[in-house]
């Protein structure tokens, strides 16, 4: 059995977040999403959990970063040519996105 992989990041805003993530094509396994959180499929092995920060701070005792002042994660993903990377902002940006710096080729 392959390890499976499940990232937790915190949300000021589940619905806001399945939106723009469901813009960008991916989907979401309703056995692990409620009020709380979410679980975003990324293949059959990774998942992002996307969990309200307020659920998300009973798994810590530090501070939950504020990503509008301070990088808080680095989210990557591979496509298959510069024309899907083009596309993919695109979709980020029509979905509420901002780019944290100018676009580089």
């Amino acid at each position: 059995m392959a390890t499976q992989i499940y990232l937790n990041l915190p949300v000021k805003d589940l619905k806001r977040s399945v939106d723009f993530f469901t813009a960008l094509g991916f989907s979401f396994n309703p056995d692990y999403t409620d009020e709380n959180a979410t679980c975003m499929i990324i293949n059959e092995n990774a998942f992002v959990m996307l969990l309200v920060e307020g659920f998300f701070k009973t798994f810590t005792s530090r501070e939950v970063a504020d990503a509008t002042g301070a990088t808080e994660a680095i989210t990557a993903f591979s496509v298959d040519s510069k024309e899907a990377v083009d596309e993919t902002v695109r979709k980020a940006l029509a979905a509420g996105g901002r780019p944290s710096q100018e676009v580089q080729d």
